[in-house]
């Protein structure tokens, strides 16, 4: 069956659900002609769906018996119904946000109505309150410098302003000041008096009680051009007669401001005097004569006579008014004086709001230099859009309801699908077990090869002594069985190469921090041995579940930290995972981190930032906008691994990762291993898409760290997410609300154990000491002190749980000491019936940390000749006398080579290292060739090889130079020894490999005759002598 006849036949299907779903609904909702509302149609739903079931129960029959031949697989299905689902759900998002937004909308309408009543409102409340303010310079213009004598007097002017008060309740005071030109300053101040005084003194301390202001003690006014004395003021503010209004910064440009205008000029807000609520002055000019309109600034200067000015507390007037317009909902009114937009200053209400909705509204106060403006945002929450969330809902409960319809039909007709799908299900595990078997053949096949060289290679030694008939006949068999076994070896391991093909890594979800808690637990046992503290830490910002291959990444943890324990006899060994994007962002915080006060035990550690500096993604401009524009669901890990250990020499550090490769000769001696697992970590690592590096210093330790490459598994397969986080909510859920507080002095320790706590789900506080104690956040459930800061000071600890049980008489707090391997000793304080504090050892994990919690807490073949056939006496004669060198780390293997040499009358000498190879064949010598194993320690066979050839071929062209004598190096001219490679891996052996080191050739283990004369053959030729 086509694809095309699938497609069809699924559109087919859901075109049909379509039609017949709006032509339900249809004739529900038209009722005689007239539309029925929403409760009615609502109120049929019942009858709806059931025949919504019916009808497509009927349907799904007939596909069923008419379109038998359409049966597909599940995966398009499944498809399609997720298709469905996320569309309908898409559907009821939008009619949820457009409702929502509509509400919004009207809400936001309804504070911008509000908001703009309150605005005018104000403006005319201030405008009357200063038109009355202007019509008294009116009055000061006709009765004080209309007469002449004045009409008015202070006192005078005192009681009026007084007695008119209630005109203008929202002034704090009135006051009149004079224009007086230098000219006439001494004829003024003998005509009043008194002389006048300096603004910018009273300036400073503009706040006065009445008993403590002096006004004789204030400072004469300074020599200017003209003077603005007040002469009248109200009694509320006489303090300020006698004062210059020009002598004041502010109060001089608003005088100046308002003779040139003709118009109100109003200052900055302040603080009132007495009051101490902020306000304002708006100041009038008060002229000689009547100006026209259109008169110039200097008419106007030529004809001021006075200045009147009115003190109005804004505060009181916009409390004033909110008290007229009070309303169900209560809004929020902010008044500011936008003049610098940069530095807005407020002049009534606070900042606090729990609504975001806000609105402006300009406010004109008659002053064109000033802006003013209000800013209104509504009290209260906004309510909840429940229409929206229940019609949203809804939505989505249909479309499931007939997602789960078209579900039931799909896997009735899909069963023979199912049934095929398990059958290759099946086959594909058979297929991989297959493979896996050959793998597995490999692999032993590999390591059996190596001891069976030893045992035909002792047969054959075995089968040249005296035996009887008898004895040769066991011994033949004995070695025919085995070399039956070698060739089996060899088909076992030439199937498994075409077999095995390449690594792939698994993409499934797992749980970083519970991966990184079961490697915790691998080395725990051991390093309580060592008395090394070992300790983990994952950032915050790595997300719980990932998608990946779990396996492999624990591998690379476990083969570094297996290492780490290897090498480290004290300190600690500390696992960090963080994300690059996190160290690229927050590189000197790791800087920190170098610092002995930064570390997790104290001692120096080399700087984990060397670890990564050949990074390609930290050297290459820009990484992290690449990271910021990559895709969201790509998590890029970084792991480091810091211990501090013997380090690694520096001469060895360049051959790290080489496979087999140790650091040095006697490494394997003390602490074994092969060396590969390095080189199996950087494969792994490459593998994820990510880098492996590290810094050493001898005597200081090592850190390794790696980059890794996973996906985001929050929107994948969330049934597994769920179940993951199932897992680790249950060690969690005893805890959640629970309060803790953590002693430790040291920043890194600190933040490990606040990190499990977490985990937890317990709110923990980190402080330094034991002198620290708070009671005000509420009950503290447990204390956790490091074993370093309770041994210190046995009395301050003793101190400590006597003050604890004083302050927390009621609910008295569990008492844990962590406690390291090293000292691990359990505390015995006990202060008047205080119950000794409960010893938690490390490393902390999540579930050994919530199980020693919950105790404490009460809460869960080839035909081989024999000896004597022509291959041996061919060899005989080729080897006889000759001198061979046999090298081989493998004693069994060595004996046996020698011996076979031997056999054929060869001279052998014998040793186990590359670099007494090279002590042997220094020139001059009398070797003849030279069998090199590859594999060895130290030094293997293609290294030794190469600084033969190097040391061969320096010697040669120093002598073809003359520099050295053909007689000290016994008449050579040419110098290069045959050199044969031994090897039990017929896969890793191969010919390209050994010509590329200089190799002559190789021949596997245990020797065959027929194999050797072959190689033999191409160098040596018979002895004269020995020609018969």
């Amino acid at each position: 069956m086509s694809l095309f006849h699938v497609i069809g036949f699924g559109l087919n299907l859901l075109l049909t659900l379509c039609c017949w779903f709006v032509s339900v609904i249809s004739m529900n909702w038209l009722n005689d002609g007239e539309i029925m509302t929403t409760k009615t149609l609502l109120g049929d739903g019942e009858q709806i769906v059931m025949k919504l079931w019916e009808g497509i129960a009927e349907l799904s029959s007939k596909i069923y018996h008419c379109y038998p031949q359409y049966v597909v697989a599940k995966k398009w299905w499944r498809k399609l119904l997720i298709a469905w689902v996320l569309l309908w759900i898409i559907v009821s998002f939008s009619v949820f946000w457009y409702m929502s937004t509509q509400a919004y909308e009207k809400r936001k309408e309804t504070l911008t109505s509000m908001c703009d009543e309150r605005a005018r409102m104000l403006q005319d409340q201030f405008n009357v309150s200063m038109n009355h303010v202007q019509a008294m310079s009116i009055l000061i213009s006709t009765f004080h410098h209309g007469r002449n004598p004045s009409a008015i007097d202070q006192s005078t002017f005192a009681r009026y302003t007084d007695r008119t008060a209630f005109e203008r309740p929202l002034t704090s005071g009135v006051a009149y000041a004079v224009r007086v030109l230098h000219s006439e300053r001494k004829e003024f101040e003998k005509k009043h008096g008194w002389s006048i005084k300096r603004m910018d003194i009273l300036e400073q301390t503009p706040v006065h009680k009445d008993d403590e202001y002096d006004r004789d003690g204030l400072e004469p006014s300074p020599i200017q051009e003209e003077y603005a004395p007040v002469i009248f003021a109200q009694d509320t503010i006489a303090h300020v007669i006698s004062v210059d209004m020009l002598s004041g910064k502010e109060d001089r440009e608003n005088v100046l401001r308002a003779r040139e205008s003709g118009k109100g000029v109003l200052t900055a807000p302040f603080k009132l005097l007495k009051t101490n609520r902020l306000g304002v002055i708006k100041t009038f000019a008060v002229y000689k004569t009547d100006l026209p309109s259109n008169a110039t600034p200097n008419e106007r200067i030529q004809a001021t006579d006075g200045y009147l000015g009115g003190v109005l507390d804004i505060e009181s007037l916009v409390e004033k008014l909110l008290q007229q317009l009070a309303s169900k909902q209560t809004i929020l009114v902010n008044v500011y004086d936008t003049t610098n937009i940069s530095h807005p200053i407020s002049m009534y209400g606070s900042n606090v709001s729990s609504d975001g909705v806000q609105h402006v509204s300009a406010l004109n106060f008659g002053d064109p230099f000033r802006r003013h403006e209000m800013r209104c945002r509504f009290k209260q929450k906004p309510p909840w859009p429940w229409l929206a969330i229940t019609t949203a809902t809804g939505i989505i409960v249909i479309a499931l309801l007939i997602g789960q319809i078209f579900h039931a039909t799909i896997n009735r007709i899909a069963k023979v699908e199912d049934d095929y799908q398990k059958m290759m299900m099946l086959k594909k595990r058979a297929e991989a077990a297959d493979i896996a078997k050959s793998q597995f053949l490999a692999t032993v096949s590999h390591e059996i090869r190596t001891p069976m060289n030893g045992v035909l290679g002792m047969l054959h030694m075995l089968m040249d002594t005296g035996l009887d008939v008898t004895q040769q006949d066991y011994v033949s068999t004995a070695q025919a069985s085995g070399k039956a076994l070698v060739s089996l070896i060899n088909e076992v391991l030439d199937q498994a190469k075409i077999e095995s093909g390449k690594l792939e890594l698994e993409a499934v979800c797992f749980d970083v921090r519970a991966t990184l808690d079961e490697v915790l637990s691998l080395f725990s046992g051991k390093s309580q041995e060592k008395g090394v503290e070992l300790a983990a830490y994952i950032s915050d910002k790595v997300p719980d579940v990932l998608i990946g291959d779990p396996g492999r990444f624990r591998q690379i943890i476990t083969n570094l930290m297996g290492n780490s324990i290897k090498f480290t006899e004290e300190g600690h060994i500390f696992v960090t995972v963080h994300l690059v994007e996190e160290v690229i962002e927050s590189a000197e915080e790791f800087k920190m981190e170098s610092s002995l006060k930064s570390t997790l035990s104290g001692l120096p550690v080399a700087d984990k930032r060397q670890s990564w500096r050949n990074f390609v993604v930290f050297n290459q401009e820009g990484s992290c906008a690449s990271f910021a524009s990559s895709s969201l669901d790509q998590i890029n890990l970084m792991v480091s691994v810091e211990d501090t250990g013997v380090g690694i020499p520096l001469e060895a550090q360049s051959r790290i990762f080489t496979p087999f490769m140790q650091v040095g000769p006697s490494i394997a001696r003390i602490h074994g291993g092969t060396g590969i697992g390095l080189s199996i970590s950087k494969c792994l690592v490459h593998l994820m898409k990510g880098e492996i590096g590290f810094v050493s210093l001898p005597k200081i330790g090592s850190t390794f760290t790696f980059t890794a490459v996973f996906t985001n598994a929050r929107c994948k397969n969330e049934q597994k997410i769920q179940q993951i986080n199932n897992q680790s909510n249950s060690v969690s859920s005893d805890f959640h609300g629970m309060r803790a507080l953590i002693v430790d002095p040291r920043t890194v320790r600190a933040k490990v154990s606040l990190y499990h706590m977490k985990r937890l789900g317990v709110h923990a506080e980190v402080v330094s000491d034991l002198s620290y104690l708070r009671t005000e956040n509420g009950v503290t459930n447990m204390i956790l002190i490091e074993q370093e800061v309770w041994d210190t000071d046995l009395e301050k600890s003793s101190l400590f749980v006597k003050n604890l049980r004083r302050i927390n008489a009621s609910v008295s707090p569990k008492l844990f000491i962590l406690a390291n391997p090293i000292n691990s000793s359990r505390a015995g304080v006990s202060a008047n019936g205080f119950p000794i504090p409960f010893v938690i050892m490390k490393p902390l994990r999540a579930s050994m940390l919530a199980a020693s919690l919950q105790r404490a807490m009460g809460v869960g073949n080839k035909g081989n000749c024999s000896n004597g056939e022509l291959p041996g006496l061919s060899l005989s004669k080729l080897l006889q006398g000759r001198k061979i060198l046999v090298v081989d780390d493998n004693n069994v293997n060595l004996r046996v080579a020698a011996a076979a040499l031997k056999k054929y009358g060869a001279d052998v000498v014998c040793t186990d290292t590359g670099k007494k190879a090279l002590t042997f064949l220094q020139p001059p010598h009398q070797f003849d060739a030279c069998f090199m194993d590859i594999q060895m320690p130290e030094m293997d066979g293609f290294q030794a090889t190469k600084k033969i050839r190097e040391m061969e071929s320096d010697i040669n062209s120093r002598i073809k130079l003359g520099q050295l004598p053909p007689e000290a190096y016994g008449n050579v001219s040419s110098w290069k020894v045959p050199i044969l490679a031994m090897t039990a891996d017929v896969i890793q052996a191969t010919y390209e490999e050994c010509q590329k080191c200089g190799m002559d050739g190789y021949v596997s283990k245990p020797f065959e005759a027929e194999q050797l004369y072959q190689e033999a053959s191409r160098f040596f030729h018979v002895k004269p002598n020995q020609n018969t």
